[in-house]
């Protein structure tokens, strides 16, 4: 239970600071002052850093479909539908 709080921590962390980091490029390259060849690496580097953030907020929503009920054990989480009737 520990390790799965400690995961979430750093992946908490990593996960802001790699929003940071893209928020930083988006905000240099929308600036327009950057040269070619740095705003291309700068591009790459910001693609994976938004892959990462997608993935990780993926998993994150997995987990989040999941609920663990008084006993510890991991339930499917069911909404309730109230526009059915």
């Amino acid at each position: 239970m520990e390790n799965e709080r400690n995961e979430e921590t750093e992946n908490k962390q990593t996960f802001e600071a790699d929003m940071k980091k893209l928020e930083y490029i988006i905000q240099q390259l929308e600036e327009g002052d950057v040269p070619l060849e740095k705003a291309i690496e700068m591009y790459q580097t910001g693609m994976k850093l938004s892959k990462r953030c997608h993935d990780q907020l993926q998993n994150v929503e997995k987990k989040m479909d999941r609920i663990v009920n008084e006993t510890g054990e991991s339930l499917p989480l069911e909404l309730e539908d109230n526009q059915s009737n």
